[in-house]
C-alpha cells in the first residue's frame, strides 16, 4: 500500500482498525480527530472491567498504530475546506459517523467526492447503510454479539440467561479486516479500469459471515446450534472431538473431525493402546456407534495427568488437538511468537516498549513494522504543511478553532 493515501474520519475501533490494517500494509493513514476532544475513545478508562492507564491505552494503540493524527473541527467551515484539502490528495475516505453526521459536517460521499471524483469512500455501520435502522447506531456489543445471534449460539441452554461478551472490541477488529479487504478489492478495481467505488461493511453482517456456516444451516432447517456447558453430553458422535480435563483443572480440546487413519495413534497418545484393538473402537462406524464409551475412557485417561504433560506429550500426536489457553497465555505462545503475531511499538509516554498484535495476513514472511498510535493532533501542522497550505493560513484556523 505504499503510495496510498487514506483520510479516517472515524472512532472507536471498528473502522479505525481498518485503517491500523492499512497502515500495516504501508499506506499513509491520516486519522482526522477532534481538535480539542480527539477520538473519543481516548477518554475510556475501562475495558471488560479493567482499568486503562491513558498512557498505555490498548484501545487506542490497537486501531490507530501506524497512523498520523490531525486535529480538525469538521464542524466548521475553515474545518471542513482542511477536510476537502487533504481529500484531494487521498485515494480512500474512511468513516463510521452516522449518515445525519456526514450530512450535517459535509463529508459525505457527495461532498468528499466533490473535492476528489475519484476518491474510493468506505462507510462502516451497524446495521448496514440501507433500509428503515440506517440511521441506528451500534457497538460490537449491540450489532455483533447480541442482535446477529453470536451471542445466542455461544451461550448454553442450560445458563439460564445471556452471556455477555467477554472479548471487548471483538467484532470491530474482524470487521476492519473486511474493510481493508474491501478497499484493497476497490484499489484494484480502480487500478484496472478507473472507476472508483463506494464500500460498505456492517457489524451485523460481519457477524453473519463468521458465523454463515451456522446462519446458513439455521435458513435451510429452522434450527438454531447451541453451544453446551462444559461437561454436558451434546449430539457429538465422535469422542476425539470434545474438551477433556486433566488432573490440575486444565482442558485439552481433541478436535480430530475425521478419526479415519487416526484411530490407533490417537489412542496410543492418550495411554490406551488396548482400544485401538477393542473392536468398538477399532474402525470409525464402532467408534461413533460406542461415542459415550469412548468418550469416557478418554476422559478418565486425560484426567489422569496434568495439563503441561498432555500439551507436551500430544505434540506428536498426528490427529489435531489443542491446550485451552487464555488470551495471555498466547503473548508467550512460542508458535505465535515464532510467527510475529506480536509486534512492539515506542510507548508514547516513554518507558518500556507496547506490544500489539499485528493483523493476521503477512506478505514475504516479513515482520511486521510499525508506529506507536499517535497523540491526538500529533501531526496537524506537518500535514497540512506537506499540502502547501502555508504557516499564515494555519494560524489563522488554528486561531478560528478549526483546527489543532
Amino acid at each position: 500500500m505504499s503510495g496510498v493515501r487514506v483520510l479516517e474520519v472515524a472512532q472507536f475501533t471498528f473502522v479505525p482498525a481498518a485503517g491500523a490494517i492499512l497502515a500495516d500494509w504501508g499506506a499513509d493513514v491520516i486519522k482526522v480527530e477532534h481538535p480539542v476532544r480527539g477520538d473519543t475513545q481516548r477518554g475510556f478508562i475501562n475495558m471488560g472491567g479493567f482499568q486503562l492507564d491513558p498512557d498505555r491505552h490498548p484501545l487506542i494503540e490497537h486501531p490507530n498504530r501506524g497512523k498520523r493524527s490531525v486535529g480538525v473541527d469538521v464542524s466548521t467551515p475553515g474545518g471542513q475546506e482542511v477536510l476537502y484539502e487533504i481529500a484531494k490528495t487521498a485515494d480512500v475516505f474512511l468513516t463510521n459517523y452516522l449518515p445525519a453526521q456526514r450530512q450535517k459536517n459535509k463529508f459525505d460521499v457527495e461532498h468528499i467526492r466533490a473535492a476528489n471524483p475519484d476518491i474510493i469512500y468506505a462507510r462502516g455501520s451497524a446495521y448496514g447503510d440501507k433500509g428503515p435502522e440506517r440511521d441506528t447506531g451500534g457497538f460490537d456489543g449491540t450489532a455483533f454479539w447480541t442482535r446477529s445471534g453470536v451471542g445466542h449460539a455461544l451461550t448454553p441452554e442450560d445458563l439460564g440467561g445471556a452471556l455477555p461478551q467477554g472479548i471487548p472490541a471483538f467484532g470491530d477488529s474482524i470487521g476492519g479486516m473486511n474493510i481493508a479487504g474491501g478497499i484493497s478489492a476497490a484499489l484494484f478495481h480502480r487500478e484496472r479500469t478507473g472507476e472508483t467505488s463506494e464500500i460498505d461493511v456492517s457489524l451485523l453482517s460481519t457477524a453473519w459471515w463468521a458465523a454463515g456456516a451456522s446462519v446458513t444451516q439455521g435458513m435451510e432447517t429452522g434450527q438454531t446450534m447451541r453451544s453446551l456447558m462444559p461437561n454436558a453430553t451434546g449430539p457429538s458422535v465422535n469422542p476425539f472431538m470434545a474438551n477433556y480435563a486433566t488432573s490440575d483443572g486444565g482442558t485439552i480440546n481433541l478436535c480430530i473431525v475425521s478419526p479415519t487413519g487416526y484411530i490407533r495413534d490417537t489412542f496410543e497418545h492418550l495411554g490406551l493402546p488396548e482400544l485401538a484393538d477393542d473392536p468398538r473402537f477399532c474402525e470409525v462406524m464402532p467408534l461413533i456407534e460406542n461415542a459415550v464409551d469412548g468418550g469416557a475412557l478418554i476422559a478418565e485417561a486425560i484426567r489422569s495427568r496434568p495439563f503441561e504433560y498432555w500439551r507436551e506429550h500430544l505434540k506428536t500426536m498426528r490427529g489435531q488437538w489443542a491446550p485451552f489457553q487464555s488470551l495471555v497465555d498466547l503473548g508467550s505462545d512460542a508458535q505465535a511468537i515464532a510467527n510475529d503475531m506480536v509486534v512492539e511499538v515506542e510507548s508514547g509516554a516513554g518507558g518500556a516498549p507496547f506490544k500489539v498484535v499485528r493483523g493476521p495476513v503477512q506478505f514475504n514472511h516479513e515482520p511486521l513494522q510499525t508506529t506507536r498510535a499517535p497523540q491526538a493532533s500529533e501531526h496537524t501542522e506537518l500535514v497540512l504543511m506537506e499540502l502547501g497550505i502555508d504557516w499564515d493560513r494555519i494560524a489563522e484556523l488554528k486561531e478560528s478553532g478549526a483546527i489543532a
